[in-house]
């Protein structure tokens, strides 16, 4: 097994390759990330768990795991961890190098992604309803039916909206996305 501060570790690439990501070192593996991840149901792996397994240099492991394609970016690990930890950067910085290694699996997480990212893209936020909806009608229709009662519960309440809504200075947004785009593909 590598030494996690040796140059070539798996861990040393990732903090490398993350923003701010030396505090990874820090993880007090308290949970917090995962008890506060809207998608951790549908995680194979915790954060914290797999900050552990690129601890331990499970590169393969980490890497093929679709814990970072199911991160909605939402940044409530990030609020919520006592360290600091840039989790989400984290989970951008696996995924891709998932994507470079070809070791991700090619079947529902990165259509999640994308439908978050397209709904981000086009609006600045993302549009709960209409990313469920792809997501399972695409993926797992069946799990839709279950999820009826749970969604009527949040229409009823106001949490749920049923058509997306754009923000003030969308092209502002989208001048940093693409910026952000522009940089990726120099990297």
């Amino acid at each position: 097994m590598p030494n996690p501060g040796s140059n070539g570790s798996f861990q040393h690439r990732v903090i490398e390759a993350t923003p701010g990501g030396e505090v990874l070192v820090t993880c007090l593996q308290c949970g917090t990330c995962g008890g506060s991840c809207p998608s951790g149901p549908d995680m194979d792996h915790t954060p914290r768990r797999l900050f552990a397994m690129i601890g331990a240099g499970m590169e393969d492991e980490v890497l093929r795991s679709n814990t970072p394609w199911y991160c909605v970016s939402c940044y409530y690990c990030m609020v919520r961890c006592p360290k600091e930890i840039p989790i989400t950067d984290i989970m951008y910085t696996l995924k891709n190098m998932a994507v470079k290694a070809k070791l991700y699996d090619d079947s529902d997480a990165p259509d999640w992604s994308k439908s978050f990212i397209g709904y981000v893209e086009n609006y600045g936020r993302s549009f709960e309803l209409g990313l469920a909806t792809r997501y399972h009608l695409t993926h797992k229709p069946l799990r839709k039916v279950g999820l009826g009662s749970f969604g009527l519960s949040m229409l009823g309440k106001g949490r749920l909206a049923l058509r997306p809504d754009r923000i003030k200075g969308i092209e502002q947004l989208r001048a940093i996305l693409d910026k952000a785009k522009e940089l990726e593909a120099v990297q």
